[in-house]
């Protein structure tokens, strides 16, 4: 399972857990006009937690940056990097090229659960 983010706002009375990096950019720009706080402080997801007995724990997160939208050039810089993001992930969708179509059940020659479609 890929690490996932934490975005905490409100002064800690928001929180809100994201996929990925650009999820976490796109949230804050959609909200941060209309949120109580323009202080956003993002985590993501670290080692879990070890019980004294060995066993885990639980989920933790470290505080990778705090995102203060009332400084000066700090939407524009979060724009840039998501559209940055954005064009990395376009060059690696590109380089795995297109998924393949799912495959038709309907045309199947065989008994399976389905009926056949006639033309």
């Amino acid at each position: 399972m890929p690490a996932s983010w934490q975005l905490c706002f409100d002064d800690g009375h928001q929180q809100r857990y994201l996929p990925d990096r650009g999820a976490v950019l796109r949230y804050v720009l959609a909200i941060g006009p209309k949120a109580a706080s323009k202080r956003f402080e993002v985590f993501t997801e670290s080692e879990p937690v070890q019980l004294a007995d060995g066993t885990p724990g639980g989920r933790t997160f470290s505080l990778q940056e705090v995102i203060d939208l009332s400084r000066p050039g700090e939407t524009e810089r979060l724009r840039a990097e998501l559209a940055a993001l954005a064009i990395k992930d376009s060059e690696i969708s590109a380089r795995e090229g297109l998924p393949s179509p799912p495959e038709s059940h309907t045309f199947d020659l065989g008994g399976g659960p389905f009926p056949r479609r006639t033309p």
